[in-house]
């Protein structure tokens, strides 16, 4: 049995993948805990796990409007730090699984000597290319906080995508970096064929800019089409702020696994979990990454090319989107290629292979 710490922060698509290896951890016997920012006690007691709230860190909600700036000062806040050095004298662990942006936690392991490893839950090739190149990245490390630097000194790199998805998984990357495959929730089984096509739309829990906008022309968009839409608007948005069409029910929260078996398409942001467990359905998508700087268009690209999605902008018309969407729901290459990355997702379980990992690397001597 081993005594394992994950330090998480409050986003969107990070803590799913965190809690489902964390679980299964559980399951094998070693003890678990978390530490993390206080909103997210409920979800991760929710599952059955001990919860930490951080005591130092700055005040922060993934689900207020959140700038480029206030972003960077919470990656940047040294709390988690001194909270994470706190958290182990006073409970001592054999392993320390800390998410890839956690960058100040990451120092304090490092500067501690704790040993760790860094949870990736997106793909290598847009942490590594994008985000470290570009202004978050770039003044983090002229703070002091050098991401790639922080990353390479772990015992290993646990990145929950699918390899054959990821950019940087046709390239040689650091010996410390391995892919373990999408962490997905909940059984998977592909979505059961209905005569009346149904649509799920989720475009993230969290705020983005344009995003009451967005999803008012997806409904718009549907109104017109011989399909049933179900919306989740998350966090961000109030579906009183919105005017669904008689064939589409709006909701603040949908859990994912439970609708997508019964659902033809997806059409959401391109958030990592959001796609990959649509694809674990066999579900093709439309996708309308909802900012720029994120991981969004990376991954909306990937599976765009192979087949299995299409890309729309943004700020799309009712009318592009209807197109996609009709495109879609018919027969065709797109659903052979969901279903071939479906049965690819199904077959590779990311929770136990990430938890294989950290098993080995726990019961290891330093």
């Amino acid at each position: 049995m081993a005594r394992i710490l994950f330090v998480t922060w409050d986003g969107g698509g990070n803590l799913p993948p965190a809690l489902g290896i964390a679980v299964e951890l559980t399951r094998r016997g070693d003890t678990v805990r978390f530490l993390g920012h206080p909103q997210r006690r409920e979800r991760i007691e929710g599952a059955g796990l001990r919860f930490e709230p951080y005591a130092s860190a700055r005040p922060w909600s993934a689900t207020a409007r959140n700038t480029p700036a206030s972003f960077l000062a919470m990656f940047t806040d040294a709390g988690p730090g001194r909270d994470l050095a706190a958290a182990v004298a006073r409970e001592p662990v054999d392993l320390a699984v800390i998410d890839c942006l956690s960058l100040p936690a990451l120092r304090a392991a490092q500067e501690t000597g704790l040993r760790h490893v860094v949870l990736a839950h997106t793909f290598y090739e847009y942490l590594v290319k994008s985000w470290c190149r570009g202004p978050m990245g770039l003044v983090a490390a002229a703070k002091g906080y050098r991401p790639m630097r922080l990353w390479s000194s772990a015992e290993a790199v646990l990145v929950t995508a699918l390899e054959e998805l990821d950019p940087a998984g046709r390239r040689p990357r650091p010996r410390n970096v391995h892919h373990t495959g999408p962490v997905l929730a909940g059984p998977t089984v592909p979505a059961a064929a209905s005569e009346r096509q149904r649509v799920l739309v989720s475009l993230s829990t969290i705020h983005y800019p344009a995003q009451a906008r967005a999803l008012q022309a997806i409904l718009d968009a549907v109104a017109d089409l011989p399909v049933h839409a179900v919306m989740a608007t998350g966090h961000a948005v109030e579906p009183s702020a919105l005017r669904p069409p008689p064939n589409a029910e709006v909701h603040p929260y949908v859990p994912h696994a439970e609708v997508m078996p019964g659902v033809s398409l997806v059409v959401g942001h391109g958030g990592h979990g959001t796609t990959m467990q649509a694809l674990a359905h066999d579900l093709p998508l439309v996708v309308m990454p909802m900012h720029p700087m994120l991981d969004q268009p990376m991954i909306a690209k990937a599976v765009e090319q192979q087949g299995a999605a299409r890309v729309v902008r943004r700020n799309a018309s009712p009318e592009r989107i209807r197109a996609a969407i009709s495109d879609l729901l018919a027969s065709g290459p797109h659903r052979q290629a969901a279903a071939r990355l479906g049965t690819r997702l199904r077959a590779e379980p990311g929770d136990a292979a990430a938890a294989d990992r950290i098993g080995t690397l726990a019961a290891t001597p330093a």
